[in-house]
């Protein structure tokens, strides 16, 4: 069967479809797997997509659309996994703006309901010069390696935070706009999440001179068995692109169900950490988050962000309370920066076998 799609997701991104994609009744109802569906019902809030460009576009009753087979499981959002099986005909739901297709489970009032995905056939692609023979789509097809070893000597800024929402976007991006001007060529990556390439396209906004997402390593939802493979591959591929520090967002929370309890529990990923930037929403969360990396990691934050230290309030807290340097990311972005380019500057140091600081004997 051929259709002719109206919007194609940007979770599809690896496999390059067209418009016109050819359809089959056998659908594989495994994560990563490429499907088109019809939208069900109309929406004023959370109703859009994000296209292969990253551009947001309006959903309608009636769009046929391509997105990919995931889970979720978001606090803010909707929570949702792949069913044991699917057929042309069953209904799921739109999980998210990036096209994550799955059987809704829970949501939040403030998104109502999602949107109703009626299954139409899964994609298939033609691999093959000259064969007719269709095979699946999935996005593990051209997608970044991440084969099972070891990561490069480079230094990474891990911005990590309490939550969803909780600024670390916002704080990576200054980051890597600040390290930038400084003359560092600097790659971007999110580690952990759901499909979605508006992160890392705010990255290069601000930038980063490459910037990749789990997605782009083959993963629609990280996950505690996927997010340390990923990590690691993601800081080599840039570190062999020519990146000299990386700029890595963990998605979600520390103690949420993406994988980062996994990357910060990862000595491998963590003895390249040249800072750990933490995103607090407010004074408790701070605190909770100060314990949880040092009880449970045994890691250091390095400085505090995010809406906790929007006013003098929440600043004062984390600097008197908590011991911790508090910047925010939002009103004093090159302040943040200089702090974490100290932070390099005292890890270079280490690798050369000085104190920090101490100028090179002439």
């Amino acid at each position: 069967m051929r259709l002719s799609v109206d919007k194609i997701a940007s979770s599809t991104r690896n496999v390059a479809l067209r418009r016109e994609v050819r359809l089959d009744d056998a659908i594989v109802a495994r994560e990563g797997y490429v499907l088109a569906g019809r939208v069900r019902g109309e929406k004023t809030v959370y109703n859009q997509l994000e296209d292969v460009h990253g551009r947001m576009v309006t959903l309608h009753e009636g769009d046929t659309i391509v997105g990919v087979l995931g889970h979720r499981n978001a606090l803010h959002g909707y929570s949702g996994v792949v069913p044991a099986s699917i057929r042309a005909g069953d209904v799921l739901q739109l999980l998210n703006l990036g096209g994550v297709i799955g059987q809704c489970t829970s949501q939040n009032p403030d998104v109502g309901r999602p949107f109703d995905v009626e299954v139409l056939g899964a994609v298939q692609v033609f691999p093959d010069f000259e064969n007719r023979a269709g095979v699946p789509a999935h996005i593990g097809m051209n997608a970044i390696g991440c084969p099972e070893n070891g990561v490069p000597a480079i230094p990474v800024i891990y911005v990590a935070g309490t939550c969803m929402s909780s600024g670390k976007t916002s704080a990576a991006c200054r980051l890597i706009r600040q390290l930038a001007t400084r003359g560092l060529t600097v790659g971007g990556c999110k580690l952990t999440g759901v499909s979605l390439r508006r992160d890392v396209l705010q990255m290069i906004d601000y930038g980063a001179r490459w910037a990749y997402s789990f997605t782009d390593a083959g993963v629609v939802t990280t996950s505690p068995e996927s997010s340390v493979r990923v990590a690691r591959g993601l800081i080599r591929h840039l570190a062999d692109n020519g990146a000299e520090v990386v700029v890595a967002e963990l998605g979600d929370g520390i103690l949420g169900e993406y994988g980062v309890q996994q990357i910060l529990s990862d000595r491998a990923a963590m003895q390249l950490a040249a800072a750990i930037v933490m995103c607090a929403n407010d004074p408790v969360a701070a605190w909770g988050a100060q314990r949880v990396m040092r009880e449970h990691f045994g890691l250091t934050i390095d400085v505090m962000s995010g809406p906790t230290t929007d006013n003098a309030v929440g600043t004062r807290y984390v600097e008197t309370q908590l011991g911790l340097a508090a910047i925010n990311a939002r009103t004093h972005g090159r302040e943040l920066g200089e702090f974490v380019a100290g932070r390099l500057a005292e890890r270079a140091d280490a690798i050369r076998g000085r104190p920090p600081h101490e100028a090179p004997v002439a």
